[in-house]
């Protein structure tokens, strides 16, 4: 008997349960894997990724067969080199056991040798992709504990983050049907060091406010994300904080809506985007164009015009990363056509200007630069 890796969201989860929890399905580029090495008798050890918790054991009955019937999705499955199996544990989502337990984490070959939740352990332990086989000692270790929980059952609460997975499925409607994708979330805020004062703003923060403020004195409606909103209020001056909306008043889908949110600073007129912008002081530069990726990726015939702003200092970062053959050859044109670069020099030179309430945001276009692959 041979044990073998088969990773589910909690979607996949719950719809194979759903489905009778008779029959175990992979994608196709796993087909050699499936027809040449798994016979009915090996064990299949059921993890849940996003959760991180182990969630069942199933024996394969059935050689490999194809078929492309909707079980883990409504149409399209992705899931069509499948198995019959008979399941010997199936553990609820709380039930479920946690990879960091230390009955496991530390008995685990390709565990045990980790850091929990270091950077990139998942990788390292090789917890990535379905029907990588797993020794017979590792497998002996995860089955006793998945038998053992399914019958003590003990409970591991789920954290608000868990929740949110379980309930909130993020798909994009691609021709050859549903993709799951998962829009991250925003990166963690720096902690500010013990001896700083505690009024200081980061730098990057006082820029988001000030291309914030500039967009309301050209008389956008003005979004940032909730997670910076109470500290960018905080330094704007009191006229331009009704501007501010707490809700984005658009129809996409959830992963669009999802990516949206998180771009740091959007202009707004009625119920469209005119103007998105990134804010990169310290942070990669690529991390905010990867969003403004995503977002063009989902919706390529939507006409936003994006920007980078960042120190003068890192305008050639930018250009590099602009001009990457990634960004080079999305559906609806290059991103160093739809986005440009803005300096923080020129953020203040455009606030100091005069009359500034009377101008129009084609004053952008004076201070802008686009950079192209030459």
């Amino acid at each position: 008997m041979n044990y073998w890796l088969d990773l589910f969201t909690p979607y996949t989860w719950t719809r194979f349960r759903d489905h009778g929890a008779t029959i175990s399905g992979f994608r196709p580029r796993q087909r050699r894997t499936a027809y040449e090495r798994i016979k009915p008798g090996d064990y299949l050890l059921c993890y849940l990724v996003k959760l991180s918790r182990w969630s069942g054991v199933l024996e394969v009955v059935s050689e490999a067969f194809e078929d492309s019937a909707p079980i883990f999705s409504d149409e399209n499955d992705p899931f069509s080199i499948r198995f019959q199996v008979k399941p010997i544990v199936l553990l609820d989502f709380e039930y479920a056991l946690p990879i960091e337990e230390p009955a496991l984490w530390s008995n685990l070959s390709f565990t045990k040798s980790l850091i929990v939740g270091s950077v990139g352990w998942a990788q390292r332990a090789k917890m990535r992709q379905s029907l990588l086989q797993i020794g017979a000692d590792d497998g002996a270790v995860l089955t006793k504990g998945l038998v053992e929980q399914g019958s003590v059952k003990k409970k591991y609460e789920l954290d608000v983050a868990d929740q949110r997975h379980i309930t909130h499925r993020t798909v994009v409607r691609t021709e050859s049907g549903e993709v799951e994708v998962e829009v991250p979330e925003r990166e963690e805020l720096s902690q500010f060091i013990a001896d700083e004062a505690p009024i200081e703003v980061r730098d990057s923060i006082k820029v988001q406010a000030k291309v914030a403020q500039l967009g309301a004195a050209l008389g956008f409606t003005i979004w940032v994300p909730s997670s910076d909103r109470v500290r960018i209020l905080e330094i704007i001056p009191q006229e331009y904080r009704d501007k501010f909306v707490a809700i984005l008043p658009l129809n996409y889908d959830l992963a669009t809506m999802k990516t949206i949110e998180n771009i740091d600073v959007i202009w707004l007129q009625r119920r469209a985007i005119m103007r998105a912008f990134e804010i990169e002081h310290t942070t990669a530069i690529y991390s905010g164009l990867l969003r403004m990726a995503d977002l063009l990726a989902m919706q390529p015939r939507m006409n936003i015009s994006l920007r980078i702003v960042a120190p003068a200092d890192r305008r050639e970062q930018v250009r590099r990363e602009i001009v990457r053959p990634v960004f080079s050859v999305l559906e609806g044109g290059a991103m160093s056509e739809k986005c440009s670069f803005l300096s923080y020099d020129t953020i203040n030179e455009i606030l100091d200007q005069p009359n500034l309430a009377h101008m129009r945001e084609s004053i952008l276009r004076d201070y802008e630069e686009f950079f192209d692959a030459a």
